[in-house]
């Protein structure tokens, strides 16, 4: 029969197994990236994540009953929210181990800029000197409320769904820059965009 101690060490880690079996998809990584940026509903955040309100839902209860995740009620629609700012520091802290640990993630990254030649990686540093330059049009590609919440001082607010027929609103001899919510949310293919990394 296992000891006193044994038995308390096997239930403590069930329970911390219980955070990473929650986080053991990346569809619910997802949602957590995107619950950081805020509170969602759950048909924002079906739609954010390109997924159906049925999964967004299941992977939701997921999260939730890891204890990751809260939600409450309000009218027809059902508003998430992070359960505490220590999901958001270990959605981060996730992230920067797999960045350090995994060369499949700067391998990925790189073949997609390759593959969307048009775009074009630019680092902070690299920004700011071109903003302090006025040689460049910064675009915020988040929605709204986002872009409300805060941004890069000077940046236009165009969400992600307008962007291709704004486009052409854009002024044509400066580089385009677009940010979104972190560096693995690049904008789809456009023509004549930067990525802020």
């Amino acid at each position: 029969m296992p000891s006193p101690g044994r038995r308390f060490k096997d239930a403590i880690y069930e329970q911390f197994a219980r955070v990473s079996k929650a986080l053991a998809s990346p569809h619910r990584i997802e949602l957590v990236e995107l619950l950081a940026q805020g509170p969602r509903t759950v048909e924002a955040l079906a739609r954010m994540a390109d997924m159906s309100l049925a999964n967004t839902s299941q992977h939701l209860q997921v999260l939730r009953a890891a204890g990751l995740v809260e939600s409450t009620k309000e009218g027809l629609f059902v508003t998430c929210r992070l359960a505490d700012p220590t999901v958001g520091t270990l959605l981060l802290a996730l992230r920067n181990v797999a960045e350090t640990r995994l060369a499949d993630v700067a391998r990925i990254t790189r073949e997609f800029l390759a593959e969307n030649a048009q775009l074009e990686e630019v680092d902070e540093a690299a920004l700011r000197q071109k903003v302090r330059k006025g040689n460049v049009t910064v675009l915020d590609v988040r929605p709204p409320e986002e872009y409300e919440a805060g941004h890069i001082p000077g940046a236009l607010s165009v969400p992600l769904p307008e962007l291709a027929k704004r486009l052409s609103d854009l002024p044509k001899r400066r580089e385009v820059v677009a940010y979104c919510r972190g560096p693995y949310c690049p904008p789809r293919t456009e023509p004549r965009l930067a990525v802020l990394g």
